[in-house]
């Protein structure tokens, strides 16, 4: 199937699970998850009207945006991001969604601050105990959140997570009810906090249920990974 058909069958199934959980479909964005895919996918599937994308890579997104001028597109970080990339990464991504330290909030607020911006960010939580998931300890925040006040050029908008590889489905639903728990406790100390980045394409209907107000859907719109892209 096409992107395009791929994308109207994604929203389908989005307005689906917000009907059986009594959400209404403006609660819930998608991203579509461009990483890998040249950026011939990414204006084919503008052109089916998605806004929303998300990349892993600062060096990814850098070589593709310079192939593209589409007005309105709207571009997430959503891999771990390195130290030394972050005035980069300040600079050419709308918002930051794996913030997992003070250090990595702090080097984001000075380059935002260069740039005469504001930066909105998320921080991901690790829920898993797999080695290659990054990511916070949940016992962490509360010492995040203090701290994040402080820095004026960055906006904490919400949390993100990703669930084990081998948690599918109805398996993922514990971390998302637990990411949704620990939004629900940080906004009681920052209000901004408000959104849930959860789900993916084999379980972003069981996160829509358990709250997420941004799933990240890749293989469901684009198909495999295309691993020969920079």
């Amino acid at each position: 199937m096409s992107i395009v058909e791929n994308l109207e069958r994604v929203r389908e199934q989005i307005a689906a699970a917000c009907a059986k959980a009594g959400r209404s479909e403006a609660d819930v964005a998608l991203m579509a998850v461009s990483k890998t895919h040249p950026a011939s996918a990414i204006e084919e599937a503008y052109a089916a009207g998605q806004r929303l994308f998300g990349e892993n890579r600062v060096q990814e997104w850098e070589a593709k945006s310079a192939q593209l001028s589409l007005p309105g597109l709207e571009m997430h970080l959503i891999g771990p991001l390195q130290s030394n990339k972050t005035n980069k990464a300040a600079g050419l991504f709308h918002t930051i969604e794996a913030v997992d330290s003070l250090r990595i909030a702090q080097r984001l607020d000075t380059a935002a601050q260069a740039l005469g911006r504001r930066l909105p960010i998320l921080i991901e939580i690790k829920l898993s105990h797999e080695d290659s998931k990054h990511g916070m300890a949940p016992q962490e925040l509360p010492a995040l959140l203090e701290a994040l006040p402080a820095l004026s050029h960055v906006i904490p908008v919400g949390l993100m997570t990703v669930p084990p590889l081998d948690a599918q489905g109805e398996e993922a639903r514990p971390y998302f009810r637990r990411l949704r728990e620990l939004r629900d406790q940080a906004q009681t100390r920052i209000a901004t906090l408000t959104h849930l980045s959860m789900g993916m394409s084999h379980d972003y209907t069981v996160a829509i249920e358990e709250g997420s107000t941004c799933v990240r859907v890749g293989t469901a719109i684009f198909g495999e990974r295309e691993y020969s892209q920079p």
